[in-house]
């Protein structure tokens, strides 16, 4: 195992910080602006699906950058934590992604698209379960 000194670890928790930063500033534009219509199509919700591709695509970048799927899961975390709390209501019955087409498609199709970007991201080394424990010999 690569050991890591401590300038390189502090860099790269930055950048997973960022990273996070990156989730939380996609899920609060995006929450405010997912309803929006970009073009008269009826009622196909365009925003909302051009920000679903924006998240898969920052999402897997995010993973490919830091050749790990931590890089699309923390990425991934931020946006999940707007975003759901964005969809509570509130006391006074305020809702920011609300039970529109629009807000269920970006909801619901964002989950698939973090889902998807996290599993299509780079593993991180080789797996010990699918290729053998290191200590026990069998690689």
């Amino acid at each position: 195992m690569e050991q890591r000194s401590q300038a390189e670890s502090a860099l790269a928790g930055a950048a997973y910080g960022m990273l996070f930063v990156l989730g939380v500033v996609m899920g609060v534009v995006g929450g405010f602006t997912h309803g929006g219509e970009m073009w008269p199509v009826g009622p196909v919700p365009v925003m909302a699906i051009i920000w679903l591709l924006a998240l898969f695509g920052i999402c897997l970048g995010a993973g490919r950058m830091m050749r790990s799927r931590l890089g699309a899961g923390v990425t991934a975390a931020g946006w999940l934590l707007v975003s759901m709390a964005f969809s509570f209501e509130l006391g006074a019955g305020d809702l920011v992604i609300s039970g529109t087409t629009a807000g269920y498609v970006y909801l619901y199709g964002g989950i698939c698209a973090l889902i998807a970007a996290v599993a299509l991201s780079p593993s991180s080394g080789r797996s010990w379960l699918l290729h053998g424990h290191p200590e026990s010999g069998q690689l």
